[in-house]
């Protein structure tokens, strides 16, 4: 494989089809600085292809391992929404890295096995097209708002239905955003097959907008990187795999609650899910995760207010109801939504049962991860009970939750409850300023040593010292 010269790749005006066996050359430096570059956990790739000519100039950052900043990434869009095509296509995808295109876009002489094709396609026959195989994530995850602002117009989710009976036109903006999901299975085939079919719904895509010649700047970027470079090790044959080695046994996992109407409006997940009354403990997990049967009724959705409601018959001799309530505010000061969710509600026998949860926030275009969101003291208490003491415990391990902008059955990006100042900080923080006091401290006795001015000669009378009192 050719040795990666430049992180950002730039080509305009029409160029030859490359031979059969060869890989166009974007996806080719995305495969190869996969190869360069491990450490890519905060970085995800962006494509852009456009209908037009020139509308990008050769990057100066020529240099490998280049990370493109926010910034730097406002100068490559800004050529392209200033005088490019008003119609722009974001494919956002939930989960993809550098290293998919190594894995899994032929560039181990598998070309037919490519789940790239569409796409390759496209890049080779655009007139202008911009590769960016690292951009750091702050970048990316503003990029929809970004592009809000600059062409005027608020982004429309579509799929192919839809984009069928849009009346696009060149003079106005138009903002489309296409979600394409990733698999977060471990098997080799499961997320081939997945980006094989984001792939198709590229191509689909493109070849509408051609059917009507519609001009247009298409963007391929994800939320979050996917991070499997186990699977290229599996790819190449086993490269860099030791011997003896084993894969580490992966916890049992099953999807998210998913209440919908006229679409998934709210998503619920909990690695466990356990209840204690009056010292009676209660696994919720396999009734509330992978049961057929489970009763959403009563939940509810709309753009500022949201709830979660599961029903259990024969729950400690009752019938008991768990709802969870959520909020979407506008705060001005941060010009932006976050949700809250404002409490847990527990009905049994015609009583209810109280739990404060305002700590469980975060953007409105986020999900919510937290390892423990429980009501003992011991897994961090973010559930209060409102009456003291309570009868009820609860906790979920591994919690995760999103009713605003939920998009498929994938979560967006997780914020998580996690601290910056975390024990380990902590305990680092005192042992340096303890040793930096020693430090000090015995550097302000050594300056404090003074040399000797007078001394006893054997030959001479003895030296007196007066005592002074």
């Amino acid at each position: 494989m050719m040795a990666v010269t430049m992180a950002v790749r730039v080509r305009t005006g029409k160029q030859r089809a490359p031979a059969p066996w060869r890989m166009p050359r974007p996806l080719l430096l995305l495969a190869a600085a996969a190869v360069a570059a491990a450490a890519s956990e905060q970085q995800v790739p962006l494509v852009l292809w456009s209908s037009d000519r020139n509308l990008w100039a050769p990057a100066a950052d020529t240099h490998e391992g280049h990370i493109t900043s926010d910034m730097q990434l406002s100068t490559y869009l800004d050529p392209a929404l200033e005088l490019g095509p008003r119609n722009v296509l974001l494919f956002l995808q939930d989960k993809l890295s550098i290293e998919d295109f190594t894995a899994y876009g032929g560039v181990f002489g598998n070309k037919q096995d490519s789940a790239f094709s569409n796409l390759e396609n496209a890049l080779d026959l655009a007139p202008s097209s911009l590769v960016l195989p690292a951009v750091d994530w702050y970048a990316v995850s503003s990029l929809t708002s970004y592009l809000q602002e600059k062409l005027g117009a608020s982004p429309l989710h579509v799929d192919l239905a839809t984009l069928r009976e849009l009346k696009l036109n060149a003079s106005f903006p138009a903002l489309l955003l296409i979600r394409l999901p990733y698999t977060a299975s471990s098997g080799l085939m499961a997320p081939r097959e997945v980006l094989t079919g984001n792939d198709e719904v590229i191509g689909q895509v493109l070849s509408t907008l051609k059917s009507e010649d519609i001009p247009y700047t298409a963007a391929l970027t994800a939320v979050r990187p996917s991070r499997v470079t186990r699977d290229i090790a599996m790819v190449t044959g086993g490269l860099g795999r030791q011997l003896l080695q084993k894969q580490a046994a992966l916890p049992v996992t099953h999807p998210p609650v998913s209440y919908n109407d006229t679409a998934p409006r709210i998503l619920f997940w909990a690695q466990t899910f356990s209840v204690e009354y009056r010292g009676h403990l209660e696994d919720l997990t396999s009734r509330t995760f992978q049961s057929q049967e489970l009763n959403l009724t009563g939940s509810f959705w709309n753009n500022s207010l949201a709830g979660l409601s599961l029903t259990y018959n024969g729950l400690f001799d009752a019938t008991v109801t768990f709802k969870f309530i959520l909020e979407n505010r506008l705060y001005p000061v941060s010009a932006r939504y976050w949700f809250t969710m404002e409490r847990l509600e527990i009905h049994s026998n015609g009583s209810i049962i109280t739990f404060n949860a305002s700590q469980v926030t975060g953007p409105s275009i986020y999900s919510f991860h937290c390892e423990y969101v429980s009501s003992n003291s011991n897994m961090g208490n973010l559930l209060v009970p409102r009456t003291k003491p309570s009868l009820w415990q609860v906790t979920l391990q591994d919690f995760q939750i999103q009713a605003f902008n939920v998009t498929g059955k994938q979560f967006s990006y997780a914020s998580d409850c996690a601290s910056f100042f975390s024990p380990g900080i902590w305990m680092g923080l005192l042992t340096s300023l303890f040793m930096l006091f020693i430090f000090t401290y015995g550097l302000h006795m050594i300056l404090s040593l003074k040399t000797m001015d007078r001394f006893d000669d054997h030959k001479g009378p003895t030296i007196a010292l007066t005592q002074i009192v």
